[in-house]
């Protein structure tokens, strides 16, 4: 199987007044099609960055980064849902398609189809300040689905919301990734929720980042993130992860 997304000798330097400084030294990453990989390691060690780069946020020092096909579309979901107050559920679910010129008729019946199929069809027309946090970050989701991406990457998307919540959407986002059929790429730091969503876990080293293990996470019934927190060997991958981060407290 080909990749969608390879990533070889990855390097990313920053300078300031100071000199310089490398926040990435060497990633070396395959991604699969359909398949929702999660990146983990110590906090400061270039994971949003790498996602920055990807996304064409930020440029890289050295290394390649290519495709499976020419023009792809990449989805960036970030920490906060960033919803223009000012705008219905709906209006800002179409930002992107009004910014990519590609809003019409039949991508925004799309959309509409997304909100109705994922509890939100009710308040298609009302305005962010009704909705739950957890709602908004739904919302934050279907909005980066609405221009159909190849890729979706995720910063931390469940990081503001309060522990039940987190649980609850995590299922939600994983049930969305999954029934539309999208390649994605999550940044966290809980490694409950990483091993719980993803098909594989990437650790970073600490900065300058680069790959220290894969884990192809494999539990037996998986199933749904809060199911599969249940598994047999969720505790064991927890440890070794853990371990693995060589965090000092």
């Amino acid at each position: 199987m080909n990749p969608v997304l390879s990533i070889k000798e990855l390097k990313k330097i920053y300078h300031d007044i100071d000199g310089e400084v490398c926040a990435i030294d060497d990633i070396t990453l395959d991604v699969y099609d359909r398949e929702l990989i999660s990146i983990v390691g110590p906090s400061g060690c270039g994971k949003t960055s790498l996602l920055s780069i990807l996304s064409n946020l930020e440029k890289k020092s050295d290394g390649t980064i290519s495709f499976s096909k020419d023009n792809i579309t990449i989805g960036y979901m970030l920490q906060k849902d960033a919803l223009f107050p000012w705008k219905t559920i709906l209006e800002n679910c179409l930002i992107g398609l009004e910014i990519n010129h590609t809003l019409n008729k039949e991508t925004k019946d799309r959309v509409i189809r997304l909100l109705n199929t994922y509890g939100l069809g009710e308040f298609i027309y009302k305005y962010p300040d009704s909705l739950s946090g957890g709602m908004k970050q739904r919302v934050a989701l279907i909005r980066t689905l609405a221009i159909d991406p190849d890729i979706l990457l995720l910063d931390e998307p469940f990081s503001a919301l309060d522990y039940q919540t987190r649980l609850a959407l995590s299922d939600d986002v994983y049930q969305i990734i999954k029934n539309e059929g999208k390649t994605a790429i999550l940044v966290t730091h809980d490694l409950a929720e990483a091993i719980s969503l993803s098909d594989r876990i990437v650790v970073l080293t600490k900065r300058p980042a680069s790959v220290k293990k894969i884990y192809d996470i494999q539990l037996t019934n998986k199933s749904t993130p809060i199911n599969n927190r249940k598994c047999k060997e969720f505790s064991t991958y927890y440890d070794k992860i853990w371990r693995d981060l060589d965090v000092h407290l």
